[in-house]
Formats: C-alpha cells, structure tokens, sequence
C-alpha cells in the first residue's frame, strides 16, 4: 500500500507539472495581454508595467522563473489586482467553492445511491421508470438550465429563496441542488446497474436459499460491492463540482474560486490563472489518488499496482 501511495505521489507530481507547463504556454500562445485593455495606458507605462512582472523577458526565462517559484508555493502577484498575491486569492475565494461544492457531493450522494437501489429493487415497475425519466432528465439537461429555471420559479416567481450571493442558509439551496443535479443522475443510474448486477451473482442467491432476508442480503452483503462503481466516480464527480461551479457561481453571484478563474480569463490575468489551474490539477490528482484508496479499503480483495 504505501509503495503504491508513493508511485501515484509521484505521477500526481509529474501530472500537475505537465498541466502547469501547458497552460503556461497556451496561455501565451493566444493574441492579446493582461495590459492591452487598460485604458489611456501609454506604451511607455505598459512596457514598465510589462518590466515590472517580468513580462519583458523571454518566454522559456519566465517560464523558469515561474516554475522556480511556484515549486516554493509562491504563485506571485495579480496583474488587474494591485497588491493581491495569488495565494491569497485562492485561500479567500476557495473555502466558499469547497462549501457549495462539498454540499452538492453529499446531497449527490444521499440522493442518488437510496434512489439508484430503489430503482433496482422495483426493476420494471412504475418507481423503476420514474426514476429513470428523472435520471435522463438530469443527465440531458445543463446546469445553467437547472440555476435558470430555479432562479425564475422559486426566486423571482413564488419568492420562496433568495437568489444572489450566500448571505445565509437559504442562499445555498439553489446553487447546491444545481450543481448536484448531474451527479445525483448520474450515481442513480450507476447505482441501479451495478446492484442489478450484483443482485444476479451466485452469492446472493445462495444467501437467498439459505433463508437470508431480502433486506439483510442487499446490506449486508450486496450493498458493499454494488457501491464500488461509485466511490470510483467520486473523483470525477469531485472534479465537476469544481469546474461545473464556474457556472453556477456566475449565474448566482457567488464570491467563488469558479468566478474568479472565469474572471482572470475575461481580464487576461496571467498569474491568478496559472495559479488557479495548478491548484485545481492537484486538487483533483490527489482525490483520484483518495479515491484508489479508499477503494482498496472497502474491498481488500482488490490489489493496488
């Protein structure tokens, strides 16, 4: 195990270098600068500017320059945000993408792995196809048409929740149901296929005619293994509730890490970019590795190389 942990540390590490160093030079590859789109700047002011944050200097240069100091955790300063590093805009803009994103994996969760087993405990009745209309419904449809269409009735129309920012308790619920809404689909269908799969081995047949309970046999023994193909997605389904909040933090004015990414991009704000890709790859390159992990302690049977 702990030689397994060390060989996915080290391909984490060599994955986050590989997406550092190709947003760098995409990132410079397209038309345009963080300064070009200053007002009334005179050439003069923007070359110092340019001097300033090394942007003067040869490409591969600052390319070095800036893997030398992101190696020490220093990610420099914003280029549109005068006096902010970068470091300190993601401290202050993640804990709030983490709040609504955590909440949406856990109602995610609750929601779709109970409704993934009813499913396949009815298979073929009428609970069976209406959760299948709902689990299309939620695959097909994205989530800016969820954000809207909560937005405008239960927001604007019946006035029940609020509609922008987090000010309380209340402002949560719409932005966490419409990021949740595609992984809650998802898992209900994931769900459903695998416990009917697992639910057709010999082995709960033979706990069946022993005189094992329907109930015991699906917790106590068809459960643990029906549930495997959904910690797997629990990686991915991590890395959309990251990038999909992009969206849903526009759409509802949340003071995010998603709008500001978004942002950066718009102002061409190179650093808070980099920054924000870099720690986002290794968010999500050490959840997969959670994920391979946690994986291989709820089935020991399984063997990590």
């Amino acid at each position: 195990m702990i030689k397994y942990i060390l060989k996915r540390l080290l391909l984490a590490a060599v994955t986050i270098f590989v997406v550092g160093t190709l947003t760098f030079f995409l990132m410079n590859m397209v038309p345009g600068g963080p300064f070009l789109s200053e007002k009334a700047i005179s050439p003069q002011a923007q070359a110092a500017l340019e001097a300033k944050y090394g942007l003067d200097k040869p490409l591969f240069q600052q390319y070095l320059t800036y893997i030398s100091d992101a190696v020490h955790g220093d990610f420099g300063e914003s280029l549109k945000q005068r006096g902010r590093t970068v470091s300190g805009i993601i401290s202050s803009k993640f804990p709030v993408s983490a709040r609504v994103g955590g909440c949406a994996i856990l109602l995610s969760l609750l929601v779709g792995i109970p409704l993934g087993c009813f499913a396949a405990l009815h298979r073929g009745k009428v609970l069976d196809s209406f959760i299948s209309v709902i689990s299309t419904c939620g695959i097909a449809v994205p989530s800016f048409v969820i954000c809207t269409l909560l937005m405008y009735f239960l927001g604007l129309r019946l006035k029940l929740l609020p509609t922008l920012g987090l000010a309380s308790w209340k402002h949560y619920i719409m932005p966490v149901v419409s990021l949740s809404f595609y992984p809650t689909a998802y898992i209900m269908r994931l769900m459903r296929s695998s416990l009917l799969d697992v639910l057709g081995q010999d082995y709960i047949r033979t706990t069946k005619a022993k005189g094992v309970s329907q109930f015991m046999s699906l917790f106590k023994h068809a459960l643990r293994n029906a549930v495997l193909p959904v910690i797997t997605y629990i990686g991915p389904m991590a890395a959309y509730t990251l990038t999909g909040s992009f969206v849903v933090e526009k759409i509802f004015t949340i003071p995010g890490l998603g709008g500001e990414f978004v942002g950066s991009i718009g102002s061409r704000d190179y650093t808070v970019i980099m920054g924000t890709t870099i720690f986002l790859a290794t968010i999500m390159v050490f959840m997969n590795v959670a994920v391979d992990i946690v994986y291989k302690l709820v089935d020991p049977r399984i063997k990590l190389k």
